[in-house]
């Protein structure tokens, strides 16, 4: 259900004040940085996120979040967040995005939320994996995922003005992805393997100083959502395909009315170009610097869009040891009266 273009008025970024969430998320992530746990990792950045959204004035339902409720202490699907004063909205999030990246020590974690108006934002229901090609602005329109490889790098190439072995292009490292890799060397473009993270790794390719020009492969469909509203705002483009893991899974997204067979656009994805984004460095990576701890203070590098405008912001933060410490508090604090 689309609502009124006065959902947020233009004087209102919403992501301005979400980006509080991300970096407190970002900040209780990293102090798990390298520590080999990423159960703690992601728990923590669930409980300070939960503990900051409080304060943000929007009335939000989760909609991509960590699966039904159950036991674990995660941000759930339709959890009511925000001090439920109006705008109504839906939101994705993902604390860790790279709980193995923290975990181990490895660059490009990040922490991140979007929000849209209340019946815009995609669930992806029991699927949660779908073939994914993301692109910046100079390959918006050219490339079309049920084409080859190929076809779609040469395109890519002739529209950047770039050799095809100039392109650079980001994929997760998964056995899954051996015959695309294959592809990719046969042109001669290069390639950037990532462990884990593939919402970083698709907004990179709109950011021309990460120096990654395309996405390609199969990584989670609640991540492709995210990554579509930040896409809007940098003018990117992204194409995906869900893809069940068994018949099983086919079956059962064929019974709740999933056509896995269609292209899924951005405005399938997030039916509104009023939608916003917010992230935050964990691990320092090519899309943002990762968190800090100083003496007395700690920093926080963060990217805040908003789709309507197509403003992007770049916020370095200073926050006060003492500020994490009080957030921390409230964050155990909240979790103990949940019963989580």
């Amino acid at each position: 259900m689309a609502m009124s273009s006065e959902w947020v008025s233009p004087e209102r970024d919403l992501a301005l004040e979400l980006v509080r969430t991300t970096e407190a998320a970002a900040m209780a992530a990293a102090r798990w940085m390298g520590r080999g746990d990423k159960h703690g990792a992601d728990q923590s950045a669930v409980d300070a996120m939960r503990a900051t959204m409080d304060g943000v004035q929007m009335d939000g339902t989760v909609i991509i979040g960590e699966g039904e409720k159950d036991e674990a202490p995660m941000l759930y699907n339709g959890e009511r967040i925000g001090n439920g004063q109006p705008p109504h909205a839906d939101i994705a999030v993902d604390p860790v995005d790279g709980t193995t990246l923290t975990a181990t020590g490895q660059a490009g974690a990040i922490a991140v939320i979007a929000a849209a108006e209340r019946g815009t934002m995609f669930n992806p229901g029991p699927v949660v994996y779908m073939e994914k090609i993301a692109v910046g602005p100079e390959g918006a329109g050219i490339v079309d995922i049920r084409l080859p490889v190929e076809k779609n790098l040469r395109a890519l190439s002739k529209a950047m003005g770039k050799h095809v072995t100039d392109l650079n292009c980001i994929i997760l490292n998964r056995p899954r992805h051996a015959g695309i890799i294959e592809e990719i060397r046969a042109v001669g473009s290069r390639i950037s393997l990532i462990q884990d993270g593939d919402v970083a790794g698709a907004i990179a390719t709109a950011r021309p100083e990460s120096g990654v020009d395309i996405l390609l492969g199969v990584g989670g469909t609640p991540e492709g959502v995210i990554t579509a509203a930040a896409l809007k705002a940098m003018g990117g483009d992204m194409q995906g395909r869900l893809w069940p893991r068994d018949d099983a899974e086919r079956e059962l997204a064929e019974e709740q009315g999933y056509d896995v067979e269609k292209i899924i656009g951005l405005d399938d994805l997030i039916s509104t170009n009023n939608c916003f984004f917010a992230a935050t460095g964990i691990t320092s990576g090519a899309l943002l610097r990762g968190v800090n701890f100083g003496h007395d203070v700690v920093t926080t590098q963060s990217l805040v869009m908003r789709g309507r405008s197509g403003t992007v912001r770049l916020v370095e933060a200073v926050h006060r040891r003492s500020k994490l410490e009080d957030l921390e508090a409230r964050a155990r604090k909240l979790r103990k009266s949940r019963g989580l």
